[in-house]
């Protein structure tokens, strides 16, 4: 298989997982990276051609989180004004009970995400047929997706295309889990990166620009 000497990139950013991952590696609370600027610098130093940002998340509903809701409806519009393809589905909740030490029992809503990871499972493997790219770029540590990886060697052993698949995830000294995702090749995000990546506006603040 031949290697070529422009690759097209396509990134896949989980917005949890890398949300969980950079707060943990950075102590950052809220999901404040600028989603195209990382995929492009991600995309430079490896000296790939980032072709396009797909961007998958799980968003409030106004009655279950109202500031939340707001944050994402305006986050994922910005988005979408930048070109970023943005696969969007309400969170599902669920009523949560505890025991506690006392003996009593505590009930809390929970927020869960439905068919995300499916979703963006099936567009790697449907542009990987498609021919749409030479390297899946996948901001996430989701092991689940080292399915996905194993069906993209297949898809290019097949046609005889070279096909690259990694996992791009931040990383610091207080993370614990170092590992991208099995059978896909590695970037650990350092901090400098991911900072030069920020994203300053003000989701919270209705109208946010």
């Amino acid at each position: 298989m031949l290697e070529p000497s422009v690759k097209r990139t396509v990134a896949f950013v989980d917005r949890q997982n890398l949300y969980h991952a950079a707060r943990e590696a950075f102590g950052y609370t809220e999901p404040n990276y600028d989603v195209l600027g990382l995929a492009a610098a991600i995309a430079l130093q490896q000296g790939w051609d980032l072709t396009e940002t797909r961007f998958y998340t799980g968003i409030h509903t106004r009655m279950g989180n109202a500031d939340w809701h707001r944050y994402w409806t305006a986050k994922l519009a910005v988005m979408g004004r930048q070109g970023v393809k943005v696969y969007s589905r309400p969170l599902r909740y669920r009523n949560r009970r505890v025991l506690l030490p006392d003996g009593s029992r505590f009930a809390f809503l929970t927020a869960v995400e439905k068919g995300i990871d499916v979703r963006l499972a099936l567009d790697v493997i449907r542009q990987a047929i498609n021919n749409q790219y030479d390297v899946a770029l996948i901001f996430s540590q989701d092991q689940d997706l080292s399915e996905v990886a194993a069906e993209i060697r297949t898809i290019a052993a097949e046609r005889n295309r070279w096909i690259k698949i990694v996992s791009a995830y931040p990383v610091s000294p207080t993370t614990r889990n170092t590992r991208g995702i099995d059978r896909t090749d590695w970037i650990q995000i350092d901090r400098v990166t991911y900072d030069a990546c920020l994203d300053s506006r003000n989701y919270r603040r209705p109208n946010a620009p």
